[in-house]
């Protein structure tokens, strides 16, 4: 992925609400399925981190991303975006 594509990902993670709070538990298998499921529906996704988790948002991402094989956006704070193309009929298409 440039750094092109990911600055025009970057811009649209901003409009986005967080759709899934990682919280006292961690990532799981039950979290993994959530943002495959998420992914599958919306190719791009914003997640958040509570206080009281165990995981930093950076971990979280990076846990997310190697459970799901997709792309880390950003990561602000305790929010990040992740990223994955649908296998058929792209929604997003990056130039």
């Amino acid at each position: 992925m440039t750094g092109k594509q990911r600055a025009d990902l970057r811009s649209m993670c901003n409009t986005l609400p967080a759709i899934l709070l990682i919280g006292k538990e961690g990532v799981t298998e039950n979290t993994i399925k959530n943002v495959m499921d998420a992914l599958k529906a919306r190719e791009l996704i914003k997640c958040g981190v509570q206080r009281e988790a165990p995981v930093s948002a950076r971990e979280a991402c990076q846990a997310l991303c190697e459970g799901t094989g997709a792309e880390p956006i950003q990561c602000i704070g305790n929010k990040f975006c992740i990223y994955r193309p649908k296998d058929e009929d792209p929604v997003i298409v990056l130039p």
